[in-house]
């Protein structure tokens, strides 16, 4: 059975996304630490990071680089953080995550609870930042 990831990408389960290449999506974590709170994964179905080939994992990040730049300059935020957990949906993902301080990381955090119309707020707001450096990335 396809991971819900590759669900998403399939447009079978809905996602606010923020950017789309051939090869990789970015969309919003629905159950977020922090406003802003993105997934990025390959497009291809693969359960574990290093399981990756080198151009696809090269380009994941390369990928999840641009969409964290536009994340920074939508979110107020000191930085953005990069994580691979990995073990809560067999699809390799990295998390991009707005932090003011390292307590913002933890995973163990109580998730916030967002309303649609935040979701598409923030998703609008980090998208206007990827037109501005990249406008073939911007997901519709």
């Amino acid at each position: 059975m396809p991971s819900v990831f590759s669900q998403i990408v399939e447009g079978k389960l809905p996602a606010y996304r923020i950017a789309e290449t051939q090869d990789y999506l970015a969309f919003l974590d629905i159950r977020p630490l922090t406003r802003g709170h993105t997934l990025v994964i390959p497009k291809k179905e693969i359960d574990y990071m290093l399981d990756l080939d080198e151009p696809l994992y090269v380009g994941l990040w390369l990928f999840a680089r641009e969409v964290a730049r536009a994340i920074h300059g939508a979110i107020p935020c000191e930085r953005v953080a990069f994580a691979v957990v990995g073990v809560e949906v067999p699809h390799a993902h990295i998390h991009l995550v707005p932090i003011r301080s390292m307590a913002d990381l933890n995973f163990q955090n109580p998730r916030l609870e967002l309303s649609e119309e935040e979701f598409r707020s923030i998703a609008a707001a980090i998208q206007a930042k990827l037109r501005e450096a990249h406008p073939q990335k911007t997901a519709s």
